[in-house]
């Protein structure tokens, strides 16, 4: 199973794009987006490259004077926000290199003078001024892996300020009867979480994902998803077993059928979350005891025995109706 980009691998992405691009004028670029197809990025310099949860925002100066206007790019500072969904990715490749053809699969090209940055299959694509950003992020909880994330408990005096770790802590409270599971996977309470680090972060806390919320050490289970995370951030293969080895990098994600790793028990997968937005959670029986939906007690077949499996992607502009 290929793995789905998580907030480690947008992090990991920024930094990289952050190094190739910053203090650099863009020396020709090519949006292969629906709504950006006019915009001509040239000659804007790179500001900086950051991660906010899973998305990934290019902060740009204003335009040189004397550049050609495009109603939908305006002079002043601009933040290109790139979303990887499920198979997207940016590539940074040598300079003068630009990609020919690509069909589809090439959503946009940033070049530089020294680096090139190619993003592939991308999920979403927007342009704003950069004053503009909290239309697009502003719904979001603290990103957990954010510098200013510090460990506190809310109704503490000492507590930081919303945008840490108190504020993830209370807006994963504020629903006490959602299960935990769901609660980690809404990017409104703590951006940056997905499924296999729900998954692998409640087996760790050995919890199982449809616990209530009520029931959980929720600092906690936040401190140890932001370590595991980090981690990853950190790591070339990321493991949240510390095994590199290939089918032993994690415990329990995408492993269901087969054996766990810690006990034995064949590891079981089954919904969470409530429809249309329900996802998979992967968890051990024995080692995550507690609640579970009906039907999870069935041993499954292991995941990608089913040759009809397949990678979901979608056309440049997609956007799912929620």
């Amino acid at each position: 199973m290929v793995p789905v980009p998580e907030g480690d691998t947008v992090l990991r992405t920024a930094r990289r794009m952050d190094q190739a691009l910053s203090g650099r004028e863009l020396l020709r670029t090519d949006l292969r987006w629906p709504s950006l197809g006019g915009v001509d990025l040239a000659g804007r310099p790179v500001l900086e490259t950051v991660s906010y949860g899973k998305h990934i925002l290019t902060r740009l100066g204003a335009a040189p004077r004397g550049a050609a206007r495009v109603p939908t790019a305006p002079d002043g500072p601009l933040t290109l926000r790139s979303h990887l969904r499920m198979d997207g990715r940016w590539q940074i490749v040598d300079r003068g290199f630009w990609p020919r053809g690509g069909g589809a699969r090439v959503r946009a090209v940033l070049a530089g003078p020294d680096w090139t940055a190619v993003g592939y299959w991308l999920g979403l694509l927007d342009l704003v001024p950069t004053a503009d950003e909290p239309l697009l992020i502003g719904h979001l909880g603290p990103d957990i892996m954010a510098d200013a994330w510090q460990s506190g408990d809310p109704g503490d005096p000492g507590d930081p300020l919303p945008g840490s770790a108190a504020e993830g802590v209370r807006r994963v409270r504020q629903w006490p009867d959602r299960t935990i599971g769901a609660a980690l996977l809404d990017q409104t309470g703590v951006a940056g979480i997905g499924t296999m680090y729900m998954a692998e972060t409640l087996f760790l806390e050995r919890i199982s994902p449809w616990t209530p919320v009520r029931e959980v050490d929720v600092p906690a289970v936040l401190q140890r998803a932001r370590t595991l995370l980090l981690h990853g951030a950190r790591s070339a293969i990321p493991t949240t077993t510390g095994s590199t080895v290939k089918g032993r990098e994690v415990w329990v994600h995408a492993r269901s059928g087969k054996p766990c790793h810690r006990c034995g028990t064949t590891v079981r997968v089954a919904m969470v979350g409530q429809p249309p937005k329900e996802r998979t959670a992967f968890f051990c029986p024995v080692c995550q005891p507690g609640p579970a939906p009906a039907g999870a007690e069935r041993v499954p077949a292991p995941l990608g025995s089913n040759p009809a499996f397949g990678n979901n992607r979608n056309p440049a502009g997609y956007r799912p109706r929620r």
